[in-house]
């Protein structure tokens, strides 16, 4: 049975987290590592992933931080909105799929999203179908191109069945899918629909923003 695991981002970018079958994106510039640890008594996966975009910062932060737009480029995320903001801190209601062969199951979590403007979102789970779920975003401009580098850092155990180290590569697989589908559409920049006026900071999700990560 095949699982795959797709953030979200944020929330996550999640940023929110699901769960779906598909192929895995090996874009050059993305590079990610998964591995499973003990935590708590708990077997979790620790994840780090990274990848550069040509898109600037503000771009980047502006995409990452529209939650209510996500599920429009975030694969199998069905739906995501915000619940309440408070300052810096968002929380967020996701809503996705999970595919093994052939049964499928509904993906529900709530999540907190901690914004440091232009510099990283900080995701941690309020309730759902996760026992732990937490994952950061992390944004560096590089001026040498102009572009963006984003990081990308959780750990998480799904409250269902994940096949032990199996589960690693599945993982990997998603983790993947889920980055590239972000890096995608961070590079597009502006985003396909009319944006907010000027001084709108949420104008659109973009995985993360990774969030977070239906």
């Amino acid at each position: 049975m095949r699982q795959l695991l797709l953030l979200l981002c944020l929330g996550w970018s999640a940023p929110a987290l699901v769960f779906a079958q598909g192929p895995r994106t090996d874009a050059p510039k993305l590079q990610v590592a998964v591995k499973r640890i003990m935590q708590d008594a708990l077997h979790m996966y620790e994840i780090d992933a990274s990848g550069t975009v040509q898109a600037p910062l503000p771009v980047v932060w502006r995409i990452l931080t529209g939650y209510d737009r996500m599920e429009e480029f975030v694969p199998d995320l069905v739906s995501c909105r915000v619940l309440s903001r408070n300052g810096n801190e968002v929380i967020i209601e996701q809503f996705g799929n999970a595919r093994f062969l052939f049964m499928s199951r509904s993906i529900h979590l709530i999540v907190r999203a901690t914004e440091q403007p232009m510099s990283s979102i900080d995701i941690a789970l309020i309730s759902g179908d996760m026992k732990h779920y937490e994952s950061r975003w992390e944004l560096v401009p590089v001026p040498e191109t102009g572009g963006t580098k984003v990081l990308y850092t959780g750990r998480m155990m799904p409250n269902f069945y994940v096949p032990g180290i199996l589960g690693t590569n599945i993982i990997r697989g998603d983790i993947e899918r889920m980055m590239g589908a972000v890096m995608a559409r961070l590079d597009k920049g502006i985003a396909p629909r009319a944006l907010p006026s000027a001084g709108t900071d949420i104008a659109r999700t973009g995985a993360a923003v990774p969030p977070a990560p239906r």
